[in-house]
């Protein structure tokens, strides 16, 4: 059993507010100043400033450390995380699709998070595939800018897309809130 003289240090790089990533200065997530105009440009902008955000708690770390998994028995990590929102990204392209669903990108259940191993070559194709399946389903609904629009077989509208990313990658902001402290003790807003 780890005892808390195990665990790293709590620490953060902004020095105005010492309970924050960065000085707001310094975040170059879009929260200061006036926002986007329209419900979709909100929306946007939001999942925008959640993937960053994902990224940024990615940032520095080595293979192992993004591949070091939470507590037992989960099998959670920051580099299972970046995997499993490359999969979230092409299932939500099936979603808005009428076509044959994409295949998965990791496999059935857990894979995601499983084969997340530290490997500095899977770090990579984790995140070149992030980026990949984030311009695709962008790209994808760029086509639709009705917010009221129902694409798929499902019906799903374009507005509930959006919202259900947002959360989505909030929920797992949340988890790598967590997840990186555990590793080296870094804390954020």
């Amino acid at each position: 059993m780890e005892r808390m003289s195990d665990q790293p240090g709590r620490w953060s790089r902004a020095t105005v507010y010492p309970d924050m990533w960065a000085d707001p200065d310094d975040d170059p997530r879009n929260s200061e100043g006036v926002s986007s105009d329209g419900e979709l440009a909100t929306l946007r902008d939001f999942l925008a400033d959640y993937r960053m955000t994902l990224r940024m708690k990615c940032e520095g770390l080595d293979a192992e450390q993004l591949a070091r998994r939470s507590v037992p028995p989960s099998t959670m990590s920051l580099l299972g995380l970046l995997r499993h929102l490359a999969e979230a990204e092409r299932d939500w392209r099936n979603w808005i699709s009428d076509a044959d669903p994409l295949a998965k990108l990791y496999g059935e259940k857990d894979a995601d998070f499983d084969g997340a191993v530290a490997e500095q070559a899977e770090v990579d194709a984790a995140y070149s595939a992030l980026e990949r399946e984030q311009a695709e389903t962008d790209a994808a609904l760029a086509r639709h800018p009705d917010l009221s629009e129902r694409l798929g077989k499902g019906g799903t509208s374009v507005r509930e897309l959006m919202v259900h990313r947002i959360e989505e990658y909030a929920r797992h902001c949340g988890h790598a809130d967590l997840l990186r402290e555990r590793i080296d003790g870094r804390v954020g807003q």
